[in-house]
């Protein structure tokens, strides 16, 4: 019913030559994927990189929306802005957001609403703290990020959700599998109550935390696992490749 997406994250890596470089080392190499396949790139590098993939099947997208259409919010980037340079999918409320620049459940709603007023694909990441989950917080966190991100939407499969557990990004942990299909199913399951079970039922939701070569195939396996936000596995073309092609 729903078809998986992989994303890179290149988060604050990749001069626009070196952007380049790696897509036009990956577009082989992908050609074939039976999924779709995303590179979020840091803003520098879109215009090259939007250039590089014309033709291919990798669609492009950024790392983070501003939510005012313009006006005086000097260093930010508006939807319309991306969207000029064809970028078709947006990172909102990625955990490094959250943590690092104060995004709050309100300011990640307001850029996922931006995005989509501009016929983007917002990919919204929602997870818990390693403290948050030890100490049985888990569900109450993630329901209360499904109500408040997501404030306001009409479809929830308009969408994209990231399922982000905080403490498995750039720490070499992973959730196992099971872990991580169970916590995709109850979100999956608070997007049914607060918004409807169809939709809920369409929405693609990725698993965020260290999917690498190594445990894709046993983390696409899991039936409500729909693709992978992946982050330092993007970098290298065949690294990502790998993962893109999980059932090959």
């Amino acid at each position: 019913m729903r078809r998986p997406i992989i994303a890179g994250n290149w988060k604050m890596n990749m001069t626009s030559a070196q952007g380049v470089r790696l897509v036009e080392e990956l577009k082989p190499l992908v050609a074939d994927a039976d999924c779709d396949v995303a590179v979020c790139v840091p803003f520098t590098d879109i215009p090259a990189v939007s250039a590089a993939l014309k033709g291919s099947n990798i669609r492009l997208g950024a790392q983070n929306v501003h939510f005012a259409e313009n006006g005086a919010y000097t260093g930010e980037i508006s939807a319309q802005m991306l969207k000029e340079f064809g970028v078709e999918y947006v990172i909102v409320g990625h955990s490094e957001r959250r943590r690092m620049f104060d995004d709050t459940d309100e300011v990640v709603n307001m850029r996922m609403h931006a995005a989509l007023a501009a016929g983007m694909t917002p990919i919204v990441c929602l997870g818990e703290t390693l403290e948050q989950r030890e100490g049985g917080e888990t569900e109450g966190c993630l329901s209360y990020q499904v109500e408040h991100s997501l404030k306001g939407l009409d479809d929830v499969s308009k969408i994209v959700i990231a399922y982000e557990p905080i403490w498995a990004i750039g720490t070499g942990r992973t959730a196992t599998a099971q872990q991580a299909n169970d916590t995709i199913a109850y979100i999956r399951k608070k997007c049914a109550e607060v918004f409807c079970p169809k939709c809920a039922e369409k929405v693609r939701i990725q698993y965020g935390g260290s999917m690498n070569a190594g445990n894709c195939k046993e983390l696409m396996a899991m039936p409500e696992i729909d693709g992978g936000l992946i982050g330092g596995a993007s970098l290298k073309a065949a690294d990502f490749a790998a993962i893109v092609r999980y059932n090959k």
